[in-house]
């Protein structure tokens, strides 16, 4: 393989927290997140609703792709979760219970870095449980007139990112990546959020992005040339890196690792639940892989997806999948 996987499933050592605004609120957030069972994959749930249900982060909870990454259940839903589960996806921990008391993931600094330090205090558990991994074994594409998202095979998970913008700031950046958990931490995980000061400030004009400021935004000049931060970028496509977070953090919704190499040009939220929508509905394109422990040695083993119920990942999700997406989950 191209990057070492490790068989073994991951939770928490110990519980941790962090307390941080929401972008679109402003309104202070408190988040902790927990160890969770083997198998039982990433959970949120409300802790300022009552009786509320927990909210799996799978591709069938999407229920909103517009600005961030929506999903819900019941009467829960938690926005903006890509950040966080791009970090949970890079630090390789399969399984937590995130109890959080808002509708918002916080922003924080507009990256994965903070949560990824959040991780580093909570420590990572291995588990005696072996995960399973969705092997691509043949390309599955999606476009959108000049946008286009794609998935190859590949052993190991690497994703290409593009992205273009007329202005002078961003222009053309593109960038690739083998996505281990070093490279992660240090070549992606710091990458920040961004905006044109136009754009936001008509946001702030609607209602939303009531908390995003210099601290966790670069936010682009008027005349595109610049940007108002004071301290600069982090790297020098740090745009196009940001845009890779975001597709790490949205394919971590297929519930467990992937070997595969994503090639996103232009994409974003919508583009990036329509690849894991095609990747279900083409099974031809795809099989399991699980680990399995014979002796001493971990091995590999190839399990071909059943064809006898239509668009179901029974191994994949924790509790199986039907298939059935929200209806406005792929806006236009």
């Amino acid at each position: 393989m191209a990057s070492y996987i490790e068989p073994h499933q991951y939770t928490l050592n110990r519980p941790v927290s962090c307390c941080g605004i929401g972008l679109h609120t402003g309104r202070t957030v408190n988040m902790t997140l927990k160890p969770a069972s083997a198998n039982s994959g990433i959970s949120f749930f409300r802790s300022d609703l009552c009786g509320e249900k927990p909210v799996p982060a799978r591709m069938d909870k999407v229920v909103d792709t517009t600005l961030a990454t929506t999903i819900g259940a019941g009467g829960s839903k938690i926005s903006t979760t890509e950040h966080l589960l791009a970090a949970l996806r890079g630090s390789g921990i399969d399984n937590v219970h995130i109890d959080i008391d808002s509708h918002e993931v916080p922003i924080m600094d507009g990256s994965a870095g903070p949560f990824i330090h959040l991780l580093k205090r909570g420590g990572r558990k291995k588990q005696r449980a072996l995960r399973k991994i969705l092997r691509i074994t043949s390309p599955v594409t999606v476009t959108d007139g000049e946008k286009s998202i794609r998935i190859e095979p590949y052993n190991g998970f690497k994703v290409t990112g593009r992205i273009r913008f007329d202005d002078d700031v961003i222009d053309e950046q593109s960038y690739s990546v083998e996505v281990t958990r070093e490279r992660f931490c240090s070549e992606i995980a710091r990458a920040r959020t961004f905006g044109f000061v136009e754009q936001v400030e008509q946001l702030w004009q609607n209602g939303l992005a009531l908390g995003g400021n210099l601290n966790n935004v670069i936010a682009i000049h008027w005349d595109g040339r610049s940007i108002l931060n004071e301290d600069g970028l982090r790297f020098d496509d740090e745009f196009v890196r940001h845009k890779v977070l975001d597709l790490i953090g949205d394919m971590a919704l297929l519930g467990g690792p992937v070997l595969g190499h994503v090639i996103a040009d232009r994409s974003g939220h919508g583009l990036h639940l329509e690849l894991m929508q095609a990747i279900v509905d083409n099974q031809d394109c795809w099989e399991y892989v699980k680990f399995q422990k014979k002796g001493n040695a971990m091995l590999r083993k190839a399990i071909k997806s059943s064809r006898t119920r239509p668009k179901q990942l029974p191994l994949f999700f924790p509790g199986g999948f039907n298939g059935k997406m929200a209806p406005s989950a792929c806006p236009a």
